[in-house]
């Protein structure tokens, strides 16, 4: 009895288990990225990393005169230590502290507007290359894509890195 219960389970089990076997056996299809490097590559990145040198440049060049000013200071109180007057010394001291707390302020307010800014154009930039990395891997039969800083080991003809920085040109082209 024990083994004709037996001989009617296999043919089910059979059943069962053969879609799933099929699955085991399929070849995966992987394309590897470096979506940093990716989106680093593209035409509006490029762009937008002049636009941002541009826009900021006379605030940058606004630091580097208080940097210059503030090193002129610091030079005077070393070079004439002892003979200047206790007023006169007071003076520079003072005038260096002012300086020093303005391009503290100018130099932290430059910075956290280019922070913004980027992080703005690359979380839009982002965004899009994640679009633009669905439709490639869509077009190439792949059926995964992950990024190469979570990669070990890859063969290089799986990166995708280039395509993806041409494909995202392609779809978002600049306006020059």
């Amino acid at each position: 009895m024990y083994c004709l219960e037996f001989r009617r389970l296999v043919p089910i089990l059979c059943l069962t288990f053969a879609p799933a076997a099929g699955i085991a056996t399929a070849q995966t299809k992987v394309g590897v990225i470096s979506v940093q490097r990716a989106v680093l590559d593209t035409a509006e990145i490029k762009k937008a990393q002049t636009e941002l040198e541009a826009k900021y440049k006379p605030r940058q060049d606004l630091v580097e005169k208080l940097q210059k000013e503030l090193q002129g200071i610091q030079n005077q109180l070393q070079t004439l230590a002892g003979k200047l007057t206790p007023q006169a010394e007071q003076e520079l001291q003072v005038q260096g502290q002012r300086k020093q707390r303005e391009l503290e302020r100018t130099t932290e307010d430059l910075q956290a507007d280019v922070d913004r800014e980027r992080n703005d154009i690359l979380g839009r930039s982002g965004q899009r290359m994640q679009e633009v990395v669905k439709k490639l891997a869509e077009e190439k039969g792949l059926d995964i894509v992950v990024d190469v800083t979570n990669t070990f080991y890859f063969k290089p003809a799986l990166d995708i890195t280039k395509d993806a920085s041409a494909a995202y040109d392609k779809a978002y082209p600049v306006k020059q």
